[in-house]
């Protein structure tokens, strides 16, 4: 099962035409932000969900990420693809286009960032990105009329704020592409549930290094971002569309994101408590129960 994290409109999008089901989840993390939908399209079964509720009215720093997650693992989700808008640090990156980023640098603070409070647990994380759903992604953009720029390093902040413009000539000096507010620690979690996953990044506008048109007043620069944020959200799922038919030639076969787990748990299994072996169990269960 693949999962889409994205805005509002999803189902429709992905043109579900009203064969789906909702999913009232729960999780050891509570509630994700919204019911998740699943349905099938082109083949391919999905599980959809508005990182930001419905209505919105979960900001960036108080998305209950990893409900989010272990509640698609739950479900039997493999692999995400998810959007995120973004604000563009080049100027070759215009707003209404698109990026696949391979790399991130997290600067966030205030968010759950690990599954693994109470135990010591250490994934790989060199390609935050899964390389593989990377490249059926870069696949299907050969196809699309909108520029799709494969690679590039997103900073996540925390929000909700936007950057002062020193933090974002900052954030130009390090040579980063993209900053955002939503992919860390969603992309983290990833991969410690062993779901494969990759973004879809929509540059909305350029960030406050480059000034802004003194031709817009503050409404219209507003009007602006939203308009270019529904034009690349819209593109961005029909890339995601366009990708099924490779997404489903996948099938079965194994990334090494679906065992990042195997060398990663340091603590002694045989002292790791029977509430905390329950309640990752979605996502331990196959090591922490294995015969020696």
């Amino acid at each position: 099962m693949l999962g889409i994290i994205g805005g509002s409109g999803l189902e429709h999008a992905m043109g579900t035409l009203g064969h789906s089901e909702s999913h009232d989840v729960d999780t050891a993390f509570g509630k994700p932000s919204a019911p998740i939908v699943t349905t099938e399209v082109d083949g391919v079964p999905l599980a959809l969900l508005k990182r930001h509720g419905d209505g919105h009215v979960f900001n960036p720093s108080n998305v209950p990420y990893r409900a989010n997650i272990l509640a698609m693992k739950q479900l039997g989700v493999t692999r995400i693809l998810a959007t995120g808008a973004a604000g563009s640090l080049r100027e070759e990156i215009a707003p209404r286009s698109l990026v696949i980023p391979d790399q991130v640098i997290d600067k966030t603070f205030r968010r759950a960032g690990t599954f693994f409070d109470e135990i010591a647990v250490h994934i790989e994380l060199a390609s935050p990105f899964c390389p593989s759903l990377r490249d059926v992604l870069a696949r299907a953009s050969a196809s699309s009329s909108t520029r799709v720029q494969q690679g590039g390093t997103y900073v996540c902040m925390e929000g909700p704020q936007f950057s002062t413009r020193a933090e974002s000539e900052l954030h130009r000096s390090w040579g980063a592409s993209l900053i955002g507010m939503t992919a860390m620690p969603e992309a983290r979690l990833a991969r410690e549930a062993e779901i494969c996953y990759a973004l879809v990044a929509l540059p909305t506008d350029y960030d406050c290094w480059r000034p802004h048109p003194h031709a817009l007043d503050q409404f219209e620069l507003l009007e602006e971002i939203i308009g270019n944020l529904k034009a690349a959200s819209t593109v961005a799922l029909e890339l995601i569309r366009t990708a099924l038919p490779q997404v489903r030639a996948l099938g079965s076969a194994r990334c090494p994101c679906q065992s990042a787990l195997e060398l990663a748990i340091w603590s002694d299994r045989s002292l790791i408590p029977a509430s905390t072996r329950e309640r990752l169990r979605p996502i331990l269960g196959k090591y922490l129960d294995a015969k020696p």
